[in-house]
């Protein structure tokens, strides 16, 4: 399954090393480990891409990128109102069809270049504006998220909010590896140089009287630690509530009276479903406060469901050794009758994470209120509250700590786990690390 579903998005950058899965104020999208193309992204006043240099409104901005191997580069600008600005790929820069976006390898690339029908320029809000490059291998179809529109130069983008924007790009690289692609941010700020810095602020892409604005919202994840920890189940595992057999072919997301959850049906699409998660083996029948369906699974992805959480207009996939255990946790704690309160419903589709400093690699599931981590080599175990938040900070199973070796536990009334390089224990309610 070291190819399975999509890559390890959501994950933030805190103090140049790799962080939790969650959105951060320093990035949105990164490999745990850096085993693709390394791309890095500057802007003219900040040429090392380290700082946060500001810029008034209108005054014009220049942006520079430059990659390690030969790739497709794609760069958004996210500013505070949750507007989002695709810049490049645009109508301006050479290409056979007038919008490529390859850059040679070693090569510093910077927008607008010397001589293009186009310039760059800050806009509004005032504040923090959040630049993401992202280099792929292969070129990307990236029509979900933005498109251009007869002979406009640059795209309409479809999207606004950082999260819509790292969801958007998690499942467009599902179907690469782990080392075809990478990510940089830099970061302006918008406003007077006195302001300190205070709200967010965007980035105008001007030409021929055509402006285009975008921005990144903060969306931290919460989990809730559970009141108690039942041993991991050896009892066989109850599926969720008995679902009628369809005679016919049934349909993503088609609930048994013929109407359809369509948040379903669009994550089935998102997915790619017919590669990832096959045809489905029941109808989408209530589950807890939610929607449950099961689908055969595809190879080496194992069985899958798609669960919907009321109140919630996305749904996500578990798959395999993770939904094994899912299912597990849910049948030790309420016979399967529901989620388990220490994971809650998914809220994010699984990833992939890539070969850590341990030489592990292995699957993550991101849930309302935890996450479990799956490796074939020490099992699937659950995470969560302030032990989960400490792992993830320190760069999760990328990080010295690497993989989780059994499920959080408690020990003297605090919560603990153990990892391939230490331990993080909770000392008079405060998270502590000791490495091995």
């Amino acid at each position: 399954m070291n190819k399975v579903i999509a890559m390890t998005a959501l994950l933030g950058l805190s103090s140049g090393a790799f962080a939790a899965p969650r959105i951060s104020a320093q990035s949105i999208i990164v490999n745990p480990v850096e085993t693709g193309p390394q791309v890095k992204v500057w802007v003219n006043r900040d040429p090392n891409g380290g700082g946060n240099p500001v810029y008034r409104k209108g005054e014009a901005i220049r942006v520079g990128v430059r990659t390690s191997q030969d790739a497709y580069v794609y760069l958004f600008n996210v500013n505070a109102d949750g507007q989002i600005d695709l810049f490049f790929p645009n109508g301006y820069e050479a290409g056979e069809n007038g919008r490529s976006n390859f850059v040679k390898a070693n090569t510093n690339r910077v927008f607008p270049g010397a001589g293009a029908d186009y310039s760059l320029s800050v806009g509004g809000p005032n504040g923090q504006d959040k630049l993401l490059a992202l280099a792929s291998t292969r070129e990307l179809n990236i029509d979900d998220i933005a498109r251009f529109a007869g002979e406009q130069g640059f795209a309409q983008v479809r999207l606004q909010g950082q999260d819509n924007l790292a969801r958007a790009l998690s499942v467009i690289v599902t179907p690469l590896p782990g080392d075809a692609w990478g990510t940089d941010v830099a970061l302006f700020r918008v406003g007077n140089t006195g302001n300190g810095g205070a709200g967010n602020g965007g980035g105008n892409a001007n030409a021929g009287g055509t402006t285009s604005t975008g921005t990144i919202t903060e969306t931290p994840n919460t989990v809730t630690p559970a009141p108690t920890t039942p041993a991991q189940p050896t009892q066989p595992v109850t599926q969720p509530a008995p679902t009628p057999q369809p005679t016919a072919r049934i349909q993503p997301g088609q609930r048994q009276d013929g109407t359809f959850d369509q948040a379903m049906v669009e994550a089935y699409s998102r997915l790619q479903g017919e590669k990832s998660l096959g045809n489905a083996t029941t109808y989408a029948v209530p589950w807890g406060d939610g929607w449950w369906q099961k689908f055969a699974g595809v190879g080496a992805y194992g069985q899958a469901i798609l669960l919907h959480a009321n109140g919630s207009s996305r749904s996500y996939a578990v798959h395999g050794r993770l939904l094994e255990r899912y299912l597990a946790l849910a049948n030790a704690e309420n016979g399967a009758t529901r989620p388990p309160s220490r994971l809650g419903w998914a809220a994010g589709d699984e990833k992939v994470i890539p070969r850590n400093p341990y030489g592990t690699t292995g699957l993550y599931g991101f849930f309302q209120n935890g996450a479990l981590y799956g490796t074939e080599k020490y099992g699937t175990f659950w995470l969560q509250g302030a032990v989960l938040k400490t792992y993830q900070g320190l760069g999760g199973s990328g990080s010295f700590l690497g993989f989780p070796t059994r499920d959080q536990y408690q020990i003297g009334g605090a919560w603990a786990a153990d990892f391939e390089g230490g331990t993080v224990r909770t000392v008079n309610g405060v998270p502590k690390v000791y490495r091995k």
